[in-house]
Formats: structure tokens, sequence, C-alpha cells
């Protein structure tokens, strides 16, 4: 392998000196010892049947949508997905490349691309959307990236506490050795106005999430208006099922919308692939991050699709590029235009009521359990928060006995709250199963 490498040894070696360390094993250091260099020990040469036989097996030992019922959110979430939508996916037009480049052999991929960026422009309210972002955590750290490419001088990013905890990791490993300033999540229990008030002229943007981790939702107006009067930008962070039933970002001023895609049409697949939901304003396309898809004619004035605004990319400007995405979450992307389309706007309507109120009975029932709390206040989505009598991963083991899997335990990210359960309840979550969710819990905790 090493005579395919360009690297020299003195290349190495200058490598090493530079990051500090002698030698290469001493990179491995911060993995434990007991599994830094593992011996991969394969099991016996099975035929296929007894191949798909065993690891049929072993995927019944995980708790499903089919063996359990889910009350588990948290950034991804048991919604329906039609039968159509995989249907659609396998159909031969849109097995092309992933990065559509050659518009020749492209166009179905890229009129999907187009139509994708139509359907999230009307569902955020605003201007440009594109289809290039992976999920919602990096989609929220790209857009911390555009806005200060947008304000300039600016290097602070104020987020709230209650922007989901990973995407605020992600957001400070995008950020790191940029000499930015990212603050406002340091004490977790911090509220949205203490956020706020600490807006200056140094403030590139605010990154607010509606409804946020705790499922709470946020008028963005007057969020808008504060960060704009001191020069900087919204970002706003959503849901898109929650945009079927509640005000558009663009509507309330935002200046960038990211969200997580996974909701419209993309199941919960042990967390992926999913798709980053990436929208703004129109004074801010070109320094958008990814690729544009737009509609132009040909020679004979047939409407065709073609990849524009790609100059930022690293494959055509590095130096100067603004991100350095270069990929496509085309079959995502996919997913999410065939379901938007099948649902429509009564349908997203539907399904977005369907999780308000069928959430919001869950709250009402567990509020009256002895010992336990609602700590989200209204208004809520699909999601809240409740103090538990008992530790969360305790209740969730004998739920799980049950059928049933509990909520996020807040414990880890948001200790202030004590024994706290995240619970979610989409349109898959009947009656009945929140009743027995709710029996549940009640039987558990004494």
């Amino acid at each position: 392998m090493s005579h395919y490498i360009s690297n020299t040894e003195q290349d190495r070696a200058a490598m090493l000196k530079a990051v500090g360390v002698a030698e290469v094993a001493e990179l491995f250091e911060v993995v434990p010892q007991e599994v830094r260099f593992p011996n991969v020990e394969l099991p016996k040469l099975l035929s296929e049947p007894e191949l798909l036989r065993e690891l049929r097996r072993m995927s019944n030992l995980n708790a499903n949508a089919q063996s359990h019922s889910i009350f588990l959110g948290a950034g991804a979430y048991n919604h329906f997905v039609p039968a159509a939508v995989d249907a659609l996916l396998r159909r031969a037009e849109y097995y092309t490349a992933y990065t559509p480049y050659q518009p020749e052999i492209s166009q179905g991929t890229l009129q999907v691309i187009f139509e994708y960026q139509t359907l999230m422009c009307g569902l955020t309210g605003m201007d440009v959307a594109n289809a290039s972002h992976y999920d919602g955590a990096t989609a929220l750290a790209e857009a911390a990236g555009m806005a200060l490419n947008s304000t300039r001088n600016k290097r602070t990013i104020l987020v709230t506490p209650t922007v989901h905890p990973q995407y605020r990791q992600v957001l400070r490993t995008y950020m790191q050795g940029l000499g930015v300033r990212i603050t406002g999540d340091e004490n977790v229990a911090a509220s949205l106005d203490d956020v706020l008030g600490q807006i200056d002229d140094g403030t590139a943007a605010v990154i607010v999430q509606t409804p946020d981790f705790l499922g709470q939702l946020h008028d963005l107006k007057p969020i808008a208006d504060k960060i704009h009067a001191a020069g900087g930008l919204l970002i706003a962070s959503v849901d898109p099922i929650a945009l079927g039933l509640f005000q558009a970002p663009g509507a309330a001023g935002a200046d960038i919308v990211v969200g997580e895609g996974q909701p419209l049409g993309i199941p919960l697949s042990y967390g992926g692939p999913y798709l980053g939901i990436f929208a703004c304003k129109e004074q801010y396309v070109r320094r958008m991050p990814g690729r544009v898809a737009g509609a132009t004619t040909d020679l004979d004035g047939q409407v065709g699709y073609v990849l524009t605004l790609q100059t930022r990319e690293q494959h055509i400007r590095r130096e100067k590029a603004t991100s350095n995405i270069c990929t496509n979450q085309g079959l995502m992307m996919l997913a999410s235009t065939v379901y938007t389309c099948l649902m429509g706007k009564t349908g997203l309507r539907t399904v977005a009521e369907l999780c308000y109120h069928r959430a919001h009975y869950a709250a009402a029932e567990i509020a009256k359990l002895p010992g336990f709390e609602l700590l989200t206040p209204a208004p809520f989505f699909k999601e809240f928060a409740v103090r538990t009598p008992k530790p969360v991963a305790e209740l969730n083991q004998l739920l799980d006995t049950r059928g049933i899997v509990g909520g996020y335990d807040l414990k880890q990210d948001y200790p202030h709250l004590g024994n706290a359960m995240l619970i979610a309840v989409t349109e898959l979550n009947s009656k009945a199963d929140i009743d027995a969710f709710v029996a549940a819990l009640a039987e558990s905790s004494r």
C-alpha cells in the first residue's frame, strides 16, 4: 500500500513533528488499549441461505416499529412512509451519478433536485434551497459558516441552549481553528432572553431551534428584529413536519433556515443516511454552500436542468471556497420530494395536527401520574419533557419489557432537569399506544 502513497518518509516525519508526536502509534493513544488493535475473528464460512437466516436472527434482536411502539425522538422520528416512496426511488431514471455534473445524462436527477428546491422554498418561506447537506447537524454548522462569510468582520455565533446538543457539538467541530467565538449555551439552563441579551455588534448570527430540543415552539419575529438591528443574521433550525401547521420561518424574518429532512419520507434506518434541509434569502445565495439546480432551455427551446452557482466549491475555487461539500444527498432528497408531493399541503397539515394533538393528549395524561411533572411549557409540537420519579434508564428498561421504546434521557445533556425524559409522539402513536404507554409509566414508577 505504501508504494501508492505519495508521502515520503521525510514528509511523514515533518507532519509528525508539526503535530508534536514522534511516531504514528502515538496518534492512537486516545483509543483504549484493549480495543486499539483488535484481532479480527471472522465466523466460519456460511452459505447464502445460512447467512440470511443468521442476519434475520440478529435483526430480530433489535426493537423496531413493528415490534414496539416508539416514543423516542430527539432528532429522528418514527413517521409513516408511504410505499410509493420506496417504489419510485428504484426507478432507473434516477440512477445517475450522485453529483449530476453532466446534465446530458442526469436530467432525471436534476429535475427532481429542482422540484425539491421548489418544495423546500414553499415549505420554509425562503427564496432559495439546495440539496447538498448530509443531515440537520451539518446543515446548521454550514449555515454558521455562511453567516460568518456574509457578515464579514463579525466573529461571534450565539447559539441557544435548547438547540439539539449534537448539533451544537458538530457546530463547534466545524468552527474549530477559525477564530470564531461560539457562545450562549455554556449554561444549559439559560433562557432564550438570556442568550438574546448577549447580542452585540460582533454577533454574526444567532441560532434558534423551533420547535426546540425540548419541544417548545418559539416566535421568530422578535428574535429576527433584534439580531437584524445589530447587523447579524437569524439561523432557524426547524422540523419540516411542523411547517405544515405553523408559520414559515421565512415569513418571520429568518435569513437562513436549516433542518433535518428525515421526517419527510425517510425511515429511521439506525441513524442514517438522512438529509439536511438548507434554504436562505436570495441576497445570500452566492455564499450558500453546496450547489443549486436551475432550469434553462436548450437549442430547441425545450426545458432542461443544470447545476448552477457552484463556484464556491473546492473543486473549482478551492482556496476561496465557502464550503467543502462535494456531494448531493440525491437518494434522500428524492425520497423527501416524493413524500412531500404525495402528502401535499393538506396531507402535511393533517400529519402535523395529528402529532400536535396526540402529543398534547399524552402530556396531559402523563402529568396526572404521581411523581411526573410536565417541564416543557406550551406551546409545544410533538415532543415534550417530563420530570420522572425514577431514573429514565431504569424506566426505559421496564418499558422495553412491555414492547415500548421510551423517551430520551435528558440527564446527560441537561443535568439541571434531574431525572427527565424527552417524549416524542407522532401520527403513528395511536390513542391505544399512548394509553398503554401511560399505564406502563404508572406501573414502572411505583
